[in-house]
């Protein structure tokens, strides 16, 4: 996105106000300021207004949650590496290193190995920028979007803002009994739910742990973000398919699960 400068420093005390260009446009609402000293000397802070009008158009709107639109794919910066390998002249813009089926993306006409170099006519910087340039429009939205692909030149793509989907449903249940996942709060893995809780989309169906209460699974280790893999051998792709697992009273239990992208195994006795 361009960079736009601000009309004054951000000092403490003003957070909720406006942030306005040298235009007079609003470009943000203050937010907070990190300073060692205490003073407007340090690094200031503002949401960018195309959320905060979204936030009040949901507010106003009667919503309690603000939806916002996602892409369908997964995306990473240009470094300067992939700039050389795809003959780009600046390591700019957002790959496209996989996409969802049947998402936005697809249906737009994106393909894996694309870079998305503007939204709107807007440039797009890195990848952050690309998801955050689709969250400020409103579900229902045509969005343009500048492509690259193989050594041919920019083409415009249009893709339909609409919100990530919640399908499998979520089914939040906390897990009790004698088993390592007592006191675990645990849904299913969705577009909604990973785009909500900041997941990676692309790791596949399961059950994600969202929130550790007193009971075993603190004491097992167990953390919110941890996708629950398999138990003693089983595959697990469902809260309905760990509660009937986790229903059986067994001596030890061999769990796996994904965290960080990797896979931990442990065996656990209750």
């Amino acid at each position: 996105m361009p960079i736009r400068l601000p009309l004054v420093a951000i000092n403490p005390g003003n957070s909720g106000g406006a942030l306005i260009d040298m235009d007079g446009d609003l470009i943000g609402v203050n937010s907070f300021i990190l300073s060692r000293s205490g003073t407007s000397s340090g690094v200031g802070f503002a949401v960018p207004a195309a959320t905060v009008r979204r936030v009040l158009e949901t507010a106003v709107g009667g919503g309690r949650a603000v939806v916002r639109p996602w892409l369908g794919a997964r995306t990473q910066s240009v470094t300067a590496e992939i700039a050389r390998s795809l003959g780009l002249a600046l390591p700019q813009g957002a790959l496209i290193a996989d996409v969802w089926s049947g998402g936005p993306a697809e249906r737009a006409g994106l393909r894996q190995g694309d870079v998305v170099t503007s939204v709107d006519g807007r440039p797009v910087a890195e990848a952050a920028s690309l998801t955050y340039a689709i969250g400020t429009h409103r579900p229902g939205e045509s969005v343009r979007l500048g492509v690259r692909r193989g050594g041919a030149s920019e083409q415009t793509l249009t893709l339909r803002a609409e919100a990530p989907p919640a399908t499998p449903a979520r089914d939040q249940q906390v897990i009790a009994g004698r088993n390592p996942f007592d006191g675990a709060t645990v849904v299913n893995l969705s577009p909604a739910v990973a785009d909500e809780l900041g997941v990676d989309l692309f790791s596949g169906p399961g059950v994600l742990v969202t929130n550790i209460g007193r009971g075993y699974a603190m004491n097992a280790g167990l953390k919110p973000g941890d996708i629950v893999r398999a138990v003693n051998g089983r595959r697990i792709g469902s809260v309905r398919d760990l509660v009937g697992v986790v229903g059986a009273q067994l001596p030890a239990w061999q769990v796996t699960i994904e965290r960080g992208g990797r896979e931990i195994t442990g065996t656990f006795r209750t």
